[in-house]
Formats: C-alpha cells, structure tokens, sequence
C-alpha cells in the first residue's frame, strides 16, 4: 500500500517517537496531580517538551506554551478565548473549518468576519491588507493550505499589519515542514498538529502565543493547582489545561521536535522534489485538472474530468492501493474560492518515494484512459 494521505494524518513515525510513547506508557502517572515521585518525574517532562517547543518555534516563553489533543483545540482556544463582541477580523477562504466554525459562532455574538479572496488560486497576503482597518482587532491565517498546499507571504502580511493588530496562525499543514519562528514572523498564536508534520501521535497538539495575547478559558476543571479556587487559575498554562494532558502524546510531540531540528531541512527538499514530480506529471494529462503548485507540505490537489472526488479516491485506493483523499477537505470556503465541488488530493511524505509518486501518475492515467 502507498500512504499519500500524510495531510491527515502523518504516516511515518521515527523511531525516537515509538520509543518514547512506549516508555511513556509504562511509566506514565498523572503529571503533577501527585507529590509522589513519578508524578513529578512526568511533570518535569511535559515542561521539558514545553522548552523545546518554545525554542522550536521561537515563541514567547515556556509558559505560554499549551498542549491540546489537535489543531482543532488550538485553535478554538485562541479564537474562542482571545475575541471577543465587537471585534473585527479578517480570515482566508483558504481556511478550515477549524477557524471557520468558531467565526462562525462569534459573528452570531457579535463578532465581524471579513474573508480575504484568493489571488491566482493562491493565498495573498495583499487580498488579506486589502480588508484591514485599524480597529481589526486579528487577522487569521493558514500557514498552508491544506487544500492545495498555497501559503501566505506571513512575513509581509505582519510587516503591513497595524501594530495593534494580532496575527493568529493555523499551523496545522506547516509546522515541521518549514522553519517557523514566531518573534521574528510577528506570530501572536501558533496552533499546532502534533500528529502530521511534527511527527507525534493522535492526540498531540499545542498552542503557542505571545506576551500580548491572552486567551480566556474555553475549557473549566482540575489543574492541580489552587484546587481551593472555584475559578480558573489567571496564570499559564495552567488556565488553559483543564483535565489529565495526554503525557504520551507529549513525549511523541517533543521526539518529533527534537528529531526535526536534525532533518528538517533536508525531508523539506525531498518532499519538494516529489510534489514536483507529482505537478509536472498529472499536469501532462489532458483529463486532470491540477490545482497546486511543488510546495514543501506536501500537497497536491487534482480533480479528473467527469469523475467525482471521492470516486476517484475509492478507485485508487481498491485497484491501486494508493490512499488518497477526495471531497472538500473541510474548507468549504476554499472549494467555493476553486469552483471545485471536491478534489483529490494525495499528501506526500519524506517517508514516501518518486517511484511511488510514479505510480500514482501512472494509476491517474489508467483511471482516465478507462473512464
């Protein structure tokens, strides 16, 4: 089987992340819910990886590192904790729905929504300033595309932002794809999918802001501290950690990084080098239509003439092996933005080849010379 839906979730997990997932179940506690040793001993891991997080990504300071179970949770918590009634935002149509339903939500509460078109089918950091008026309390944006694998010029888009203006960051397609540094991008929030490019497990997440941006809880329970307070503590992270973390799918996520800042660049070249070829190839069928260009994360989305989706999906994976995914991707605004009522689109990974790549080029042909 040929594993192209690596924009889902990531296929491949090294082998320092098997290793600390597994030595994390056997010796797994609740991280500082006790004062006994091991308790304490999965504490000081779980802030470890806060660090290393912090400085993977250049953030603001260990504590304002959160973890999550996903993107999604990230996300909700910036967007749900950070705004509020009366606030003007400016989002992509290149979003998922993972921006778009809690905007959704606010704009019923007060909140005003302004969605920046695409340029050329690409995420354009001009369509976005285009919408901005000093009182836009933030602009969100994906890092990438989860669609077509397009991203925003982010350095730009800060560069002309109103200084009061925040800039919240849907990091699920980019990070560990690319170098991400948030002091330097001007990032306020960085939402974070542990289980894609960071290498980590399901039920890996994390959200990571700056000294200005200060998101309410979304989520109310025990946090091991100030159990005598009916209120939420007012400090981070722990007014934004209700609930047992899930400590193995942290040690996943801090392996991931650690092993990233080893190969990064390097998975970041191959990964081009295949979406090029995927590009390049689909492009000679006269019966694809091809909707991304070679990019680093991975994503190349294509449709074929008279052919649904998810037809083309199923096709794939029953008589090829190959897993694909096909239909709206959960970004129905960027669909809307394509004319496209669903793509396929196959997700590569260092992990994968050019001959596997090959394959699926070949496997597209046969489908349209079949019909």
């Amino acid at each position: 089987m040929i594993y192209f839906d690596n924009a889902a979730t990531g296929g491949f997990k090294p082998d320092c992340v098997v290793s600390a997932v597994n030595a994390a179940l056997k010796a797994c506690a609740n991280p500082g819910r006790s004062g006994h040793a091991l308790s304490i001993a999965c504490l000081e891991r779980v802030y470890s990886v806060r660090k290393i997080l912090c400085e993977f990504f250049g953030g603001y300071g260990y504590d304002r590192v959160v973890f999550t179970k996903n993107c999604t949770e990230a996300l909700n918590i910036a967007i749900l904790g950070g705004l509020n009634a009366g606030d003007e935002v400016v989002c992509t149509v290149a979003e998922h729905n993972s921006v778009l339903r809690p905007l959704e939500y606010l704009k019923g509460r007060g909140v005003r929504v302004s969605y920046a078109i695409l340029v050329g089918g690409e995420v354009s950091a001009e369509a976005v300033l285009s919408l901005v008026t000093p009182k836009t309390r933030a602009v969100i944006a994906t890092l990438a595309s989860n669609v077509t694998g397009s991203a925003p010029d982010i350095y730009r888009l800060r560069a002309f932002l109103p200084e009061n203006c925040l800039l919240i960051c849907d990091g699920a397609q980019a990070c560990g794809h690319v170098k991400i540094d948030m002091k330097k991008a001007g990032i306020d929030a960085l939402a974070v999918a542990g289980h894609k490019g960071m290498l980590g497990i399901q039920g890996s997440g994390a959200l990571l802001f700056s000294e200005r941006f200060n998101p309410r809880p979304v989520l109310f329970g025990g946090t091991g501290s100030e159990s005598n307070n009916l209120n939420m503590p007012d400090y981070y992270p722990d007014a934004l950690e209700s609930g047992t973390v899930s400590y193995p799918a942290i040690a996943s996520l801090g392996e991931g990084a650690l092993y990233l800042c080893e190969h990064m660049e390097e998975h970041a070249k191959i990964v081009l080098e295949m979406t090029s070829l995927l590009c390049s190839g689909l492009a000679e069928n006269k019966k694809v239509g091809l909707f991304s260009k070679p990019n680093p994360y991975g994503i190349v989305a294509f449709n074929i003439e008279n052919m649904q989706s998810e037809m083309a999906a199923y096709a794939l994976s029953e008589k090829y092996g190959i897993c694909v995914r096909g239909g709206l991707h959960c970004a129905p605004l960027m669909h809307r933005a394509l004319s496209s009522d669903g793509l396929i689109r196959a997700s590569v990974s260092f992990d994968n080849s050019l001959d596997e790549c090959a394959k699926l080029i070949e496997a597209v042909g046969e489908i349209t010379e079949n019909g």
